[in-house]
């Protein structure tokens, strides 16, 4: 099957939602929130537009003024919007994000339920899915038991179409009523996957060890399927895992970081962009290294915007960043 004849490149599934985010003190005194547009998977695809490539999102949202921004939004970045569902009952989801020092996050969600925990196995169009490339999704489609059906009916779809399948768990502890639901979505997406991005307090979690090299080590020899790993280690940089080498890239580190929304889902929309590139079968340690820093760099330049769906970085800036950090 030749995968680069396919409608899209990329295809995700998963929350669709608004990020209020700090944005000031008003004259009273009072905090003041921006209402960004977001949601892990989505971002990830925003970043892939960037580079030209092809996508589609698959979720549900609110038909309410929140929802119809993100159904505008999606539009305007051109992202295929086909498979969004609106809901007339539940709302769209929404979170509040406090930065804390040093561009670190606190969430608060508005999601019991929340639209995007309302989609079902039979609103999933398992030909859109068959028509792409790639298909990417994380754990946030798995709090509720309808949801994480039809997560497994996409997932199942993107086996049967051959698609390569890249997933990040995106653990928000706040979403969910235990640790052990949190581990059978994380297991489920381990199991499913062939390219994994995690972050270093996300190893931790899952396997109980703050080694990186170690933590990735042991998930590879639980989950073989896993062709590629990401780890995500913040101001440490990234590591990846390929083959048996484990090649690692520093951070570019800014001073003028305002928070890390969207850094993970810019490093791993740029990382897809290479595999998409490059395929997952014959990459090498020069290849890998240079995926390593030019999603390491577009982390960067995100960390100093407010927002991550609409503010994703292109090739040029990227290109240009890191001509300037060199």
């Amino acid at each position: 099957m030749n995968l680069k004849k396919k409608r899209f490149d990329a295809v995700a599934l998963g929350e669709l939602l608004i990020d209020f985010t700090q944005n000031g003190i008003s004259g009273s005194g009072n905090l003041l929130m921006e209402a960004n547009p977001g949601g892990a998977p989505c971002n990830v695809l925003a970043m892939l537009c960037k580079f030209g490539k092809r996508t589609a999102f698959i979720g549900k949202v609110g038909n309410d003024m929140f929802g119809k921004i993100l159904k505008e939004t999606l539009e305007k970045l051109n992202i295929n919007s086909e498979n969004l569902i609106m809901d007339n009952k539940v709302p769209t989801t929404l979170a509040f994000v406090r930065t804390l020092p040093g561009g670190e996050r606190d969430f608060s969600f508005y999601r019991n339920p929340g639209a995007d925990m309302m989609l079902r196995a039979k609103e999933i169009s398992k030909g859109l899915i068959a028509s792409s490339r790639l298909f990417h999704f994380g754990t946030l489609s798995m709090t509720d038991k309808e949801v994480f059906r039809a997560t497994q009916k996409a997932v199942c779809a993107a086996k049967e179409a051959g698609c390569i399948i890249t997933f990040d768990p995106n653990v928000r502890l706040p979403l969910w009523k235990n640790n052990e639901d949190i581990r059978a979505a994380m297991e489920f997406g381990f199991s499913q996957c062939d390219v994994l991005k995690i972050s270093d307090n996300e190893i931790e979690f899952f396997t109980g060890t703050s080694n990186c090299n170690d933590g990735i080590r042991q998930i590879q020899k639980l989950y073989p399927n896993i062709k590629l790993a990401f780890a995500t280690l913040g101001p440490n940089g990234s590591v990846a895992f390929y083959n048996g080498l484990s090649i690692e890239q520093k951070a570019f580190l800014r001073k003028d970081t305002i928070e890390t929304t969207g850094a993970g889902d810019a490093f791993f929309g740029i990382a897809i962009n290479f595999i998409l590139d490059y395929g997952l079968e014959n990459l090498n340690e020069e290849t890998i290294k240079k995926m390593l820093e030019y999603a390491n760099a577009g982390a960067s330049i995100i960390t100093t915007r407010k927002g991550a769906l609409c503010t994703m970085p292109d090739l040029n800036e990227i290109e240009k960043f890191l001509c300037e950090a060199k």
